[in-house]
């Protein structure tokens, strides 16, 4: 009975020679200045996803699905948080906190200009998107949603106010996120959150994405 061997590539052999060139050439590559990493690449995917949403079904549509990603994301991190603050409800000191730390840890720089019961006034100097947040108002809803989640969750109701944002070409962001349906609120344009209803049921309160940005 014969045994079959596996064939042996010899180093003067042209298999060889080429694999070791292949080698040789990846090693080269990696050490070169691509601007190419994972954060890199998702953020440019989502930059894309939300350009074809946008050039698709119009940029009010496409904030639409976004907004419902948003919410989501929203509702898992506001758990996220209550878990890790062992509470059951944040308090408004504290959801002004989790957004501001949410931020941060997405390489965000939002903070608190002001703050009281009607509302918490963030403004913003960086966005996680960085430049692929540019020309891409619909990853806005993103912040809208996530914000308004969390604060109605926690305090009943919200109402997003993106008064500035980088995404439209603005140096900062300026958020408002009203806490109760007073004068200013309903004068505000942006979307309305109520704490427990579904998705779905946030209402947009006559609001363009262009409008809020």
């Amino acid at each position: 009975m014969s045994v079959r061997r596996p064939a042996t590539t010899l180093p003067d052999s042209p298999e060889y020679r080429t694999s070791a060139s292949d080698r040789a050439n990846r090693g080269s590559l990696s050490t070169l200045d691509v601007p190419l990493d994972r954060d890199v690449f998702l953020r440019t995917l989502l930059r894309e996803l939300a350009g074809t949403l946008q050039d698709v079904v119009g940029l009010e549509e496409a904030a639409g699905f976004v907004s419902v990603v948003g919410q989501n994301m929203g509702r898992q991190m506001d758990h996220d948080y209550r878990a890790a603050l062992e509470t059951t409800r944040l308090s408004r000191e504290q959801v002004a906190d989790v957004l501001v730390d949410l931020k941060a840890r997405i390489q965000g720089d939002f903070y608190v200009i002001e703050q009281d019961d009607t509302r918490i006034v963030l403004g913003n100097r960086a966005c996680p998107f960085a430049e692929k947040v540019v020309g891409r108002p619909a990853l806005c809803m993103m912040t809208s949603n996530v914000f308004g989640s969390i604060a109605a969750e926690n305090l009943g109701y919200a109402k997003v106010e993106l008064g500035e944002t980088i995404a439209m070409g603005h140096a900062g962001c300026r958020v408002t996120v009203h806490l109760q349906p007073t004068a200013a609120a309903d004068a505000a344009t942006g979307r309305e959150y109520f704490g427990g209803e579904d998705v779905d049921l946030a209402t947009r309160s006559g609001e363009h994405p262009n409008d809020a940005r």
